[in-house]
């Protein structure tokens, strides 16, 4: 279908903005520019508590954000991984999603803040994210959470990293997860798909700027098949958690991430994978501008609280 008017109308806004693709301006500015996408957003719901704390990671203390809706019944926990590319983004730029999150779920969200690059390459951003995972399976009776009912997710890098941190469970040892939530992840390192081709420039997500958040994140490594950084070169796909996958029609990374939901779901795994026509990648942090996305976090809710549920 077409591009969705209001994913059109927002393009047409940061174009007369002026605003350039990321991959033109300097880290810090990047960074900068991202506290924009606050004003897209819907506002932020009450949620019974929100505290930050910080837990012991490989690199140093991990800020975190815990949120903890006003229900009795609490189903379990979901660990957040946000967006950005490993470079950009923070707890300030999903705690509107997090919150939405842990109300329609009445799930925990425990949304971390893990180390970025380049100032921090890979596999920084994978072992904080993967410590903090362990730690709230580790504190489950401390969080008055589940630990058996134990999600991860993410948007984006994130969710590449909540799939990242669901394979090296499997074949570490755990925590137990009992869900994925991934959101337009990234899987790869590739940009010959046809979505590439199709979205690769005038989406606000272009090949440019994958290619600059990829160069950043690895910097001179060259990890090949480590499906910590590459989760699509996995050798297996069995036996991972049940996963929601969504992707975006005009999004150079739909491709590969509809590819992952398929080896997922080839290898066994119970996947539910959605295509969210007309939409572009990162509507999750523009929903005030495009509300209609907002169906994608109504899926993902009830496939978040039927996996938690079983």
């Amino acid at each position: 279908m077409p591009l969705h008017p209001e994913a059109q109308a927002l393009l047409d806004a940061l174009a007369e903005m002026g605003s350039p693709p990321f991959e033109c301006m300097t880290v810090p500015q990047a960074r900068q520019a991202t506290a924009a996408f606050l004003d897209l957003q819907p506002p932020a719901e009450e949620v019974g508590t929100v505290s930050d704390r910080a837990i012991p990671g490989p690199g140093g203390d991990i800020p975190v954000r815990i949120y903890v809706p006003s229900g009795e019944k609490i189903r379990g926990v979901l660990l957040y991984f946000h967006g950005g590319g490993w470079v950009i983004g923070d707890l300030e730029t999903v705690d509107r999603p997090c919150r939405s999150i842990a109300n329609a779920a009445d799930v925990v969200v425990v949304s971390v803040d893990y180390r970025l690059a380049p100032e921090h390459r890979q596999p920084a951003a994978f072992e904080d994210c993967y410590a903090a995972t362990r730690w709230v399976a580790e504190h489950a009776d401390e969080l008055d959470v589940d630990p058996t009912r134990l999600a991860v997710g993410g948007d984006s890098a994130g969710g590449h990293l909540a799939a990242a941190v669901s394979l090296h469970a499997r074949d570490h040892g755990g925590p137990a997860i009992a869900f994925q939530l991934l959101i337009y992840p990234v899987t790869d390192f590739a940009f010959t798909t046809p979505s590439h081709a199709e979205n690769g420039e005038g989406y606000l997500l272009q090949r440019a700027t994958m290619q600059w958040f990829w160069a950043h994140y690895l910097g001179a490594t060259d990890p090949d098949k480590d499906q910590t950084v590459f989760p699509a070169r996995a050798a297996t796909f069995a036996d991972l958690p049940p996963a929601f996958v969504a992707t975006a029609e005009f999004d150079p990374l739909r491709d590969e991430g509809e590819a992952y939901a398929a080896s997922m779901r080839d290898a066994g795994v119970d996947v539910t994978a959605t295509r969210y026509d007309g939409m572009i990648h990162g509507f999750l942090w523009t929903l005030g501008a495009t509300p209609s996305g907002a169906r994608m976090v109504d899926d993902a809710v009830v496939a978040l609280r039927s996996a938690l549920e079983k």
